[in-house]
């Protein structure tokens, strides 16, 4: 009997091994149409995450250049910049020393002591020109640090960015025209405040100066009229290709066959492809920068490229801060160990919060058995108020979806906390006293 006994559990032995090992044949041998899901899934992620960096900068351009308010909060910074200050108080000194005449100082001088004075500059020469240059830029550095240049600077750039979108749309045409690859903001009012510094500084000859128009270059490219036949275009792709983009990346997720995993590789492309467009600016900045002519000053082009690029950052930032979060909620709710550890410190400390607040003497009533019903629409409803949150956000940056991240968590922990299950050990208990 124990022969038999021992031949039935060898066969039952065999029974499992064979059953373990057709499932396992099962788990790794995919069905052809498996196969195609799986392709055109990973196609359908990989394009979507190489449209991301181009949604992304689409997106910055549309927004820089057909949003007036926009462009001017931009470029607004560069007032306050000490690198771009010393540029625009080297351009005017240049500017006001070039109709300056320093033989006109002599009319200031008695007639009988022209002669003399007049030997005296020719000897001085350049020292002359250079003192006179020296507080000629005193009086440009404090102009350009005061508000009032601020002021000027926000009027300008708003103009010329008027003039520059009617121009690239093609509205009021004839208006505004591009003739040359130069964007500049003419410093005429400043070089005006100036001369008004300089006379009441007591050099009495900057009255004499007529007005000039000196211009300030804000943007230099050989390829800015061909930004007119795509400018439409571009406006257009700037709204639609990172919803493109995204909408690829959701495709791809709901063909795969292993959702989880597929929303977590998907989830840390599009951090990776946003992060990879962070590193190619910081690369093209130094490629910008070392082509810069002789004559142009660094500091001032960089605080310009950083300027200008900085919303474009933030872009960057927030779609990489986004892939992460995706990836790692998704990573949250699968079946590997540390996940589960990480929901078990979780359900542990919801329990110790409840506990207590029975202890405690608090009762929900209705509202547990409520949330407990309704706890998966609850949640999803949640869910969809935080993407919502971050898709009508104003130009949100990283910290703004952090913070979203973070109160959807406690809300989260809060619908948990409410959600009460029923306590059968307790209901006996109860019995037993009444």
């Amino acid at each position: 009997m124990s022969a038999a006994a021992g031949d039935s559990g060898d066969e039952l032995a065999l029974l499992r091994a064979r059953v373990a090992a057709l499932e396992a044949e099962k788990a790794t041998a995919r069905p052809p149409h498996h196969r195609v899901r799986s392709f055109f899934s990973a196609l359908l992620i990989v394009i979507g995450c190489v449209l991301v960096p181009l949604g992304i900068v689409s997106t910055w351009t549309a927004d820089l250049l057909g949003d007036t308010d926009r462009y001017v909060q931009t470029v607004k910074p560069l007032a306050s910049d000490p690198d771009v200050q010393a540029a625009v108080a080297n351009r005017v000194t240049n500017a006001v020393m070039e109709h300056i005449d320093l033989q006109s100082l002599l009319e200031g001088v008695a007639p009988d002591q022209r002669p003399l004075a007049a030997k005296a500059l020719g000897k001085l020469g350049g020292s002359l020109e250079s003192a006179v240059g020296s507080f000629v830029h005193e009086r440009a550095q404090d102009v350009v640090a005061s508000p009032a240049f601020q002021t000027i600077w926000a009027d300008a750039n708003r103009a010329i960015h008027t003039s520059l979108d009617r121009a690239l749309t093609g509205s009021d045409e004839g208006a505004v025209k591009i003739e040359t690859n130069t964007v500049t903001i003419d410093l005429a009012p400043v070089i005006d405040r100036v001369k008004q510094r300089l006379v009441e500084s007591g050099l009495d000859v900057a009255a004499k100066i007529p007005e000039i128009h000196t211009d300030f270059t804000v943007v230099k490219s050989e390829d800015i009229g061909k930004v007119k036949t795509g400018f439409a275009l571009l406006q257009t792709m700037g709204v639609w290709l990172p919803v493109i983009a995204v909408l690829l990346v959701a495709g791809g997720v709901l063909l795969a066959v292993r959702r989880r995993r597929t929303l977590v590789a998907a989830g840390l492309g599009v951090a990776v492809a946003a992060i990879v467009l962070g590193v190619a600016l910081t690369v093209f900045r130094t490629v910008y920068l070392n082509a810069l002519p002789a004559n142009v000053s660094p500091g001032a082009a960089s605080s310009i490229y950083d300027t200008l690029i900085r919303f474009l950052r933030t872009s960057v930032r927030v779609y990489a801060t986004l892939g992460i979060v995706v990836a790692l909620a998704a990573w949250l709710s699968g079946p590997s160990r540390p996940a589960v550890l990480v929901r078990g410190f979780w359900h542990s400390g919801i329990d110790a919060s409840r506990s207590f607040a029975d202890h405690a003497g608090m009762r929900l009533g209705p509202v547990g058995p409520f949330v407990q019903r309704y706890r998966t629409w609850i949640t999803w409803i949640l869910v969809a108020g935080a993407a919502a949150a971050v898709v009508f956000w104003p130009h949100p940056t990283a910290w703004v979806i952090v913070g979203l991240v973070l109160a959807l968590v406690f809300v989260l922990a809060v619908v948990a906390f409410l959600a009460e299950e029923p306590t059968g050990p307790e209901e006996p208990k109860a019995s037993q006293a009444r």
